[in-house]
């Protein structure tokens, strides 16, 4: 089922019903700055499973997660006060930052090394989910027969519809990789380069 909701100033009745079905367990399509990916709950084990199982990797595979606001990510991150400045610089935007879990995250969600990837999307739609939710959710690529990514909802729908228990129409996007920087020591790493000016960082 394909919802639409306005980029712009998305309405809150229908963030509510995407809400309520994500607190349910479910899976969704929707929009980010950067592509059309899948998500859930962060707390919902299962839904995280679902979205391994879509997405073909082994469950050891951490996925990102989007948090509201930098507040947000000091719950389940720690951030040094150089990682702090940078990203109240660039966010939100199209970047994914690593950084060291907290104890709230769950496993599921973390790699061997205890981090995370976390992503504050210059998309309103997400963020107004993620805070109606209470929580992060999950975020993560899917990618197409030909391994490009998507930008259209409508494909999300005709590709994974069966297997999502919701798609999110927020128009069409177009569709990169967000920049991925670890902040997770005291060095920074640009681990990949994507949509997001990682100049601040080389």
């Amino acid at each position: 089922m394909i919802i639409t909701i306005n980029p712009k100033n998305p309405q809150l009745r229908l963030i509510r019903k995407v809400v309520e079905g994500l607190k349910k367990g479910g899976v969704i399509g929707y929009p980010t700055d950067t592509i059309y990916g899948v998500g859930c709950d962060l707390f919902n084990p299962e839904a995280i499973r679902k979205i391994h199982w879509i997405k073909k990797i082994d469950g050891k595979k951490p996925l990102s997660f989007i948090c509201s606001d930098l507040n947000d990510i000091s719950r389940y991150a720690y951030v040094s006060n150089y990682a702090y400045k940078m990203m109240k610089r660039l966010l939100p935007g199209a970047y994914t930052f690593i950084l060291k879990a907290t104890k709230l995250v769950p496993k599921i969600a973390m790699t061997k090394q205890r981090t995370v990837g976390i992503r504050i999307p210059d998309n309103k739609i997400c963020l107004s989910i993620v805070r109606e939710l209470g929580n992060p959710i999950i975020s993560t690529s899917v990618y197409k027969p030909d391994e490009s990514l998507y930008n259209d909802p409508s494909e999300i729908e005709e590709r994974f519809g069966n297997q999502l228990d919701l798609v999110i129409d927020g128009g069409m996007i177009v569709a990169g990789h967000s920049s991925i920087i670890d902040l997770s020591d005291e060095t920074p790493k640009v681990i990949r380069k994507g949509k997001g000016d990682v100049s601040l960082f080389q």
